[in-house]
């Protein structure tokens, strides 16, 4: 068997080279046309009023808590079944992030376990669409809602998911898109803001640009201190493309996780369970693996077949770090963390070869 990636980008040189060569030519690598036109397709695309760009989904997650204020004293609650960055841009800025355990079944932070870690000190929960799967992002909301407590959605891996026909990037407060290479959208590294609120595009418009508002006279005027986040012309570019024909990465992505589902579930593998007002984007296809079946075990097994595959996320109270450092224990992140296995999900995979990896791996074993 031939080797099989676990990703592969929906993009190629071909359909860029034409729009590359027009930058290299203008010499406008960055704030130009392709930028401003990513902003707007990505709006009109998820139903967002507004829409930023930034260098990475971690720093348009800083960004969007140093906008809240945040800072040391303050509580964060965070999704505890995520990659480290959703609590570290907490941790970065004083803040104490509390970690909500999960449902076994989306992945996704419950509002029963969100309720009892909600005080008075709690200045904004992110609520992680863990894999891209939104389920439970409404319930969520309307919890915070009620405690007036804004939600930062990290939606990393949902571009194109939604529940109850609302598109991640259309709901929470603020949400945080991420264009890295493993995303149905690669920019090869970058990020994006959305919200709805005017105010708070404002803000971001002027802390996002250095802190500039316009022209003092010949010179931009800085009315602010800033940063400098900005996604580069070529990377929109590549994100613009990739945009254009997300309808049909999404179609593919769901028909390849039903083969798959169709193969492993009589083998005792259960896939992430997405709610059924919710439509999944499959940015990664995760499953549990069978009672008894060594998760560690099954990826060497298949790596020795020549199918790459991982784990399926982290625990973040159960890393070195945060161990250490607050000594919580949420069951069912950690029990998700060891039993969760990432399969290839692309279009022209070959599904049923995988599938007999995984057998022959199990009863290798």
């Amino acid at each position: 068997m031939s080797n099989v990636s676990l990703m592969k980008p929906y993009i190629s040189f071909d359909e860029v080279e034409a729009d590359f060569r027009g930058v290299f030519d203008s010499g406008m690598f960055t704030r130009g046309e392709h930028v401003e036109a990513f902003r707007k397709e990505l709006a009109a695309f998820t139903g967002a009023k507004h829409v930023h760009m930034a260098t990475s989904a971690t720093t348009a997650l800083w960004v969007c808590l140093k906008l809240l204020g945040i800072g040391p004293g303050d509580e964060v609650v965070v999704s505890d079944f995520s990659f480290p960055a959703t609590a570290n841009v907490v941790e970065d800025l004083g803040a104490t992030p509390f970690f909500a355990d999960v449902s076994r079944d989306t992945y996704n932070m419950l509002a029963e376990t969100l309720a009892p870690l909600l005080g008075p000190g709690t200045k904004a929960v992110i609520f992680v669409d863990a894999l891209g799967n939104p389920s439970g992002l409404h319930a969520i909301s309307a919890l915070c809602r009620s405690r007036g407590i804004p939600l930062i959605e990290d939606a990393a891996c949902a571009i194109g998911s939604s529940e109850a026909g609302h598109r991640c990037g259309s709901f929470a407060d603020l949400t945080c898109f991420s264009f890295h290479p493993r995303k149905l959208i690669s920019t090869g590294e970058g990020g994006a803001i959305a919200t709805n609120r005017d105010d708070w595009s404002q803000w971001l418009d002027v802390k996002l640009s250095h802190g500039a508002r316009g022209m003092k006279g010949l010179a931009l005027d800085f009315v602010d201190y800033g940063y400098n986040f900005r996604l580069p012309e070529l990377q929109a570019i590549m994100g613009r493309k990739q945009l254009a024909k997300i309808e049909g990465i999404l179609k593919e992505r769901k028909q390849v996780r039903e083969a798959y589902r169709a193969l492993l579930e009589p083998m005792g593998f259960v896939a992430q369970r997405a709610n059924p007002d919710v439509h999944f984007n499959v940015q990664s296809l995760v499953f549990t693996v069978p009672p008894g079946c060594s998760r560690d075990g099954l990826i060497a097994g298949l790596k020795a077949r020549g199918v790459e595959s991982t784990i399926g996320t982290y625990s973040l109270s159960a890393t070195t770090y945060y161990t250490a450092k607050y000594a919580v224990n949420n069951p069912n992140s950690r029990w998700l963390e060891a039993n969760t296995i990432t399969l290839p999900c692309y279009g022209g995979v070959d599904v049923q070869a995988v599938c007999k990896a995984i057998q022959d791996s199990l009863i290798a074993r």
